[in-house]
């Protein structure tokens, strides 16, 4: 592994162990066993170095999305495949948990800023996917831009936010088949 691998990996355990605000050049030189020069050789400061671990996180979680669909599905079964990848991506992964975490308590604008970066190419994502399923004429022609956010937050609210109203989760079942009844349905070309 070269040198700005090694400082990525560092900044990155540092950003999520500590939060971007706590988080210094010198304590990544440090976990990456290099000076702070070895780092401004790569990054200008923190928010670039900040900015590539987001980025970088960014690719991960598209890769392991593409990884997850199979693409002779139908187009519910991709969307929802998609969607549920993502926001498990997003869960389970401690730095977006950091980034969350951080930006309500303390509202930082660089990592509202990331946060909103990592939103937008979420919808991005979903909205090329939803531009494939138009050129195969298996859903209608629609703004894919706002069924992209609607679709996003939408799930968001019933993976996480539903959980902090009701006592038990939603399965994973029942959300696919609320989608199939509501959203997929409007979206599917008969």
């Amino acid at each position: 592994m070269d040198r700005r691998q090694e400082i990525l990996q560092s900044a990155t355990k540092s950003f999520t162990l500590f939060g971007y605000k706590a988080t210094t050049i010198e304590q990544v030189a440090k976990i990456a066993n290099v000076g702070k020069g070895t780092i401004y050789t790569f990054f200008a400061n923190k928010e670039d170095l900040f900015q590539e671990v987001v980025l970088n996180l960014i690719d991960e979680m598209k890769r392991e999305t593409d990884k997850s669909i199979d693409f002779n599905a139908s187009f519910i079964h991709k969307a929802h495949t998609s969607l549920m990848t993502m926001l498990q991506f997003r869960e389970r992964h401690l730095l977006f948990a950091k980034l969350i975490e951080e930006e309500k308590e303390l509202r930082t604008p660089a990592v509202k800023q990331m946060l909103l970066e990592i939103e937008r190419e979420i919808i991005s994502y979903i909205s090329a996917r939803i531009q494939k399923g138009i050129e195969r004429d298996e859903i209608i022609d629609c703004n894919k831009e706002h069924v992209s956010y609607m679709l996003f937050k939408t799930y968001l609210a019933f993976i996480v936010d539903w959980q902090t109203t009701h006592e038990e989760p939603l399965k994973e079942e029942e959300i696919l088949a609320l989608f199939k009844e509501t959203i997929f349905r409007g979206l599917a070309k008969k």
